[in-house]
């Protein structure tokens, strides 16, 4: 049999067959599962979006337990801090804007933490242009807990001098205009730990005056994987299919005499 195969030439299309077939359907199976996992995160990330708001104290505990709070809904009261604001930048299709973070220190002496208060267009960057929305006195906050985001590949760096922030970098928008500080100042300066997550405030309360706009949380999580085991299961049946079509012509073709083994 296997001079015939030989004879036929099916030697290496066997062998490149039998190699590609299982990675192939390897990539389908990895699809698969992804497909299933994206299916289980966005359900719950529309649970948590959806859910009564819990507190802060049980949001830092879950935290602590699990590091799994990424858009759970909380609630937190407290006092905003507006010398601790920064601007995240936040180009829209219609303007060029920012997100506004101000530190909020809790009641009950807990962490503080950066609320995303909402969008400015760029024009109402500057505070004072927006001053009637600088609420004093303690206020009770809704939003979606976000951890802090890596820098992506492409983005510039952050303008600690300028308030200009292009990436959510919580542990660095703690300190002032110089930046963070050596490890010596870091140990003899920092008093109290912040929040390991900031909050994007819901757009269900409106700040006094319009601005900054609340519920800004966008999330955007494609599933296009089902396509994606489809492709790689379809190649994978393609393939079948051809080697199969071209193993028997080729075989018929060494049973007709049009092509003779090769003599021992």
């Amino acid at each position: 049999m296997f001079a015939r195969w030989r004879a036929a030439g099916l030697v290496v299309p066997t062998i490149l067959t039998l190699i590609m077939l299982p990675i192939l359907v390897g990539l389908g199976n990895w699809q698969w599962h992804r497909m299933i996992w994206k299916d289980s995160l966005i359900s719950k990330i529309d649970e948590r979006r959806t859910a009564e708001p819990e507190s802060y104290p049980a949001v830092l505990s879950e935290y602590v337990k699990s590091g799994d709070v990424e858009y759970k809904h909380m609630r937190i009261t407290g006092t905003f801090d507006y010398g601790r604001e920064r601007h995240l930048y936040a180009p829209t299709t219609a303007s060029q804007g920012w997100h506004i973070y101000t530190l909020l220190i809790p009641e009950g002496g807990l962490p503080p933490i950066f609320v995303n208060r909402g969008w400015v267009p760029s024009e109402l960057k500057d505070p004072s242009k927006r001053a009637e929305g600088q609420v004093t006195g303690p206020v009770t906050i809704t939003g979606l807990v976000r951890l802090a985001h890596p820098k992506a590949w492409f983005a510039p760096d952050n303008d600690y001098a300028g308030n200009r922030w292009y990436w959510r970098d919580l542990d660095a928008m703690q300190w002032g205009p110089q930046g963070p500080p050596s490890v010596l100042q870091f140990n003899a300066e920092k008093s109290q730990a912040y929040a390991p997550f900031s909050l994007d405030a819901d757009a269900s309360v409106e700040n006094p005056g319009g601005w900054p706009k609340g519920g800004t949380t966008e999330i955007n999580i494609p599933n296009n994987h089902l396509q994606y085991v489809v492709t790689w299961y379809g190649l994978a049946a393609t393939l079948l299919v051809v080697f199969a079509i071209f193993a028997r012509q080729r075989l018929e073709s060494v049973n007709g005499k049009k092509l003779q083994p090769k003599e021992e």
